[in-house]
Parts: structure tokens; sequence; C-alpha cells
């Protein structure tokens, strides 16, 4: 019987929750319900949920202050995409209530359920019953009543998680979207994963394995474009920041292992800590050669957890940074994917390019790094995308920059927004002036169906060509020509002058040449205009102003 959780305990189980989460991620992003290839609520809210478990990585208190703390901390600064959005919002919740305690009871953890149930539903503006807030809303209600009763956390967790099931069962008689693609809400499910694993450790049932993937760091995503960097800084010894666990131990290693490991590591670098014991070693050293260090460590144990930085390449960019003579009176951040995109908006005037949109969401730390990186004190942010404006706003508490969101939900937006900037006025102009810009243009895009389903009354097979506006399917055929025509048909109107077509992936320069001759003669009142945009998943995307 499980009366009491404690940091230990609450340590492990949001390490089980994680890593359940992994395991299941990929059945999570197929019950996304829109037939695009979008599918990221299971990818997102992992991502979210492991940049948290990697601030809990770097506690080594097991105090319930400190773990939540981290908690609160990790989860802001990766939530990625509405879903992790919410998901940390979730976390904050419970754990602003967590940190108080010494060890949680039921009545505790019921009450932090509740709490992170009203942050999350704080978050959004315009809350959406059949999602993942009505899965933890109905959870925090279904715990605040059976606490009274239930003392055992075995008994009382399996009572939340089945009325959690319940709940989520019922999801598509919310939204008739998932009744059609006979799925549930893929954030409740994602919630509900997580709580699986959470009970895992509550019986005692260790069968999971921490194996999460690493995810990418901010310099993976930030593509800068206006400074060449500097030459190779001597300054740094040791050019690699080297840090990982040893977890399932050989039955031979031994404590001088351990003590033998930490002298290896100390003769191939510096900035040594080896700490641990049988049961789980951390190893963090600054080295050339972090080959080596691995493989000490595997000498040990199995590897976990494992994280390489070049620190000479982070030491060339805050040396830019802090070189920059004058700084801007602004700065400007976009997110889009696609070399040609990128360069469009690069000619426009934007400081930073950080590579996202649809599967690809950016966290609220990548763009908050981005924004870091512009010497400006204040910075426009375009996300492009409307599963990466929450992520935006969020990255607001990670800097003490002003940043103003646009929110724009397409590059055709984000292109329409930043042409309307004038340097000359002021910020409540710019900001008055780039929103009411992204309303006077449509934007439409053409890619597979990857489900096949009814919406929007139409009958999509998997594999057909759809043409989409910003949050419907307007037209479908099995060519991709055809289906631009007809999407372009119904986004022109007696006021458009305007055409534009960035082609990406599976559309060559001819194709599009061909296509934008024959829109130039049916819609002779329009300029129409192809333009390579590089992007993927997209065929094209369409402008029309």
């Amino acid at each position: 019987m499980t009366k009491t959780i404690n940091g230990a305990t609450f340590r492990k189980m949001l390490f089980a929750g994680c890593s359940n989460l992994e395991k299941n991620k990929k059945y999570v992003d197929s019950l996304n319900v829109f037939p695009v290839p979008d599918g990221d609520t299971g990818t997102n809210t992992f991502l979210t949920l492991k940049s948290a478990i990697n601030e809990i990585n770097n506690c080594t208190s097991n105090n319930l202050e400190d773990l939540s703390d981290a908690l609160a901390k990790g989860s802001l600064r990766g939530a990625r995409g509405n879903s992790g959005v919410i998901l940390s919002q979730i976390l904050k919740g419970i754990s602003q209530v967590t940190k108080t305690c010494t060890e949680i009871n039921t009545k505790q953890f019921a009450k932090a359920l509740k709490e992170g149930a009203a942050i999350a539903y704080q978050a959004v503006t315009k809350p959406k019953e059949g999602t993942m807030l009505t899965v933890i809303r109905t959870m925090a209600e279904e715990a605040g009543t059976a606490c009274k009763k239930m003392t055992d956390f075995e008994d009382f967790m399996k009572y939340v998680i089945d009325k959690g099931e319940e709940i989520l069962q019922k999801t598509p008689e919310m939204l008739p979207v998932l009744a059609k693609a006979g799925v549930v809400d893929a954030g409740g499910r994602a919630l509900m994963v997580i709580f699986q694993g959470f009970y895992k450790v509550i019986i005692n049932d260790e069968s999971f394995e921490f194996e999460m993937i690493d995810t990418a760091t901010v310099s993976d995503t930030i593509k800068e474009f206006h400074v060449n960097l500097e030459a190779l800084s001597a300054d740094i010894e040791f050019g690699y920041c080297t840090e990982f666990m040893i977890i399932h131990m050989y039955k031979k290693t031994t404590e001088s292992d351990i003590d033998k490991l930490r002298e290896k590591l100390m003769s191939i670098g510096d900035s040594v800590n080896c700490a641990g014991d049988l049961s789980l070693v951390k190893i963090h050293v600054h080295t050339n050669e972090p080959n080596k260090a691995l493989a000490f460590g595997l000498e040990l144990g199995e590897l976990y957890n494992m994280k390489i930085e070049n620190m000479r390449e982070q030491n060339r960019e805050l040396r830019r940074i802090a070189e920059s003579k004058n700084e801007k009176p602004y700065g400007m951040v976009s997110v889009c994917a696609g070399d040609g995109l990128s360069a469009v908006f690069k000619d426009l005037g934007v400081d930073y390019i950080i590579e996202g949109g649809q599967t690809m969401n950016p966290s609220a730390d990548d763009i908050a790094k981005a924004v870091e990186a512009v010497p400006s004190k204040n910075v426009y942010v375009f996300p492009n995308n409307k599963n990466i404006i929450l992520a935006a706003e969020q990255a607001k508490a990670l800097t003490q920059k002003h940043i103003y969101v646009i929110p724009t939900t397409s590059v055709p937006q984000g292109i329409s927004a930043i042409l309307a900037f004038n340097a000359d006025a002021d910020k409540d102009e710019n900001i008055k002036l780039m929103n009411e810009s992204c309303k006077s243009v449509k934007s439409g895009s053409i890619t597979n169906a990857v489900r096949t389903t009814n919406v929007d009354g139409f009958d999509i097979q998997e594999g057909e060509i759809i043409g989409l506006d910003e949050s419907h399917i307007r037209a479908k055929s099995e060519s991709i020509d055809q289906t631009l025509e007809e999407l372009v048909s119904k986004l022109v109107d007696e006021d458009s002058v305007n055409i534009t077509l960035f082609y990406g992936a599976g559309v060559e320069e001819s194709q599009a040449l061909q296509m934008q001759e024959k829109l130039a003669s049916k819609f002779e009142n329009c300029e129409v205009t192809a333009l390579y945009g590089g992007q993927p998943v997209y065929y094209y995307i369409v402008s029309v102003e």
C-alpha cells in the first residue's frame, strides 16, 4: 500500500511517464484527425516532457520543491505546439502544489491536478471541449472526489486513470471531426499515456526502459544569415561538453570502478563531474575526445541521456553577439521550412530564421534563444503557423527582451506582415499595420492526404492530392496541377490582384512555370508569380492578395 509519494518516487513517475510517451508517440501522432501530414501531437508532447526530464536530470536533489521547480522550468522551455504548451501549463499547475509538499498524499495530488487543469484552461484563449483540456479537467474533478475516500495511491491512481479513459472515449461525441475519423483526441491520449507511466511506478512495475531520444538543440533549428563567424577560438582548450548517465551496471562493476572512471576522464579533459553509485552514475566532462569518454562509460554499464555540445561554436556565437557594435532599434525572427522561403525572409530583413512549421514545431526555448541572438532589445516574432503561436507567446517568459508576437498563421501572412512594417513608425503602429496586413492575404497549400476520411464535405482517400485554405479542404483530385487550379479558383475573388506560388518538394521549376502561365491566362486581372520555396510536405504554398 502506497499512501504518500516522496521526491524519489515523484522523479521516477515523471521518468516513466516520459518513457511511456516516447514509446507511444508515433501512435499518438497517428490520431491527428485532419488528413494532412501534420500529425505531431505525440512528438510535441514528448519533446515538451523530455525537456522537463532534462532539467530534472540536472537537479541533484530529491526535494519536492527542487524537483517541482525543475519540472515547471523544463516544460516551459521545451513547450512546442499547442498540445505541448497546454501540457507545460498542466505540469506548471501540478508543480505549484507539489513544491509545497514534503511528501504527496492523494488529497494533495488531487489539488495538484485541479491547479494544473485551471492553469491550462487559462492559457487557451478559447478552450475547446473534447480535447486534452477536457480530459485533465475531468481527471481533476474525479480525483477531488476520490481522495476523500481513497488514501492508497494504487487504488486512487487507477480510479483517476479509468475516469480519464472514460472521458477520452467520449471526445468524439464532443468533436464531430473526431467521430468522422474514428479516433479519440490525440492530446488527451498523450495525457493518458503519461499517467499510465505514473501508475507503473506506483504499482512497482518497472518493466519500462528509460530509452528516450535526445531532442535537437537550438543550433539545429536556428539559421543565421547575416554574419560570417570568426575564426576558431583559441581560448577553449577542451571543445566538447560531454554529458551522459550510466545505468544498468554490469555485475562485475564495483564502486572502485567509478573512482577509476573519474581518473580516466580527468586524463582527457577538465570540469569533470562523476557522481553516483552502482544504480546510476552521472558524468560531465569537457574534452576534445568525447568518443573516449563514452567508451569509458560503456566499460561500466549502459549509457543513457547522452549530450555532446560544441563549446567552440557556442563561443563564436557569443562573440559575434558581443561584438555587434550598434544595437538595432528592432529585430525580426521568423519561422519557416525550406531554403527558398528562408531566402525570401532574409531578403525582407529578418535577422534569424527558425527552421520549423508543420511537424517541426520549435519550442518556446528555441524561439527565446533566437530572440536572444538578435542584436536588439525589441524583437518581432512571426510564427507563420497556428500551432507555433502559443509557444512564441510563452517564449516571453524566457527572455528579458521585449517580444512582440505577430500571430501569423501561414508563410504568406508572415511575408505580408513584414512588407507592411514601417521603420519610421512606433511599435504600436507597426503592430497594428502588420496585423491588418495579415487579414488582406489568403493562404493555401497543396499536399497529400495521409488518411481516408470524410471532412469539409469531401470523401478523401489516402494518397489523394488535397488543397487547403487556412483551415479547410477546398479541393481534391489525383493531380497536383488540377488541385492547385481548383484551389486558386476558390481563393481568388474580384478584388484579387496578386497570386504567388511557392513550389516545394516534388515540384520541378518547369512544372511550376507552366502553372504560372496557365493561371495567368485564367486570371487575367492578377499578376501570377512562381517562386522556389523548397518547403517539405507541401507541393505548393499559395498566396492570394
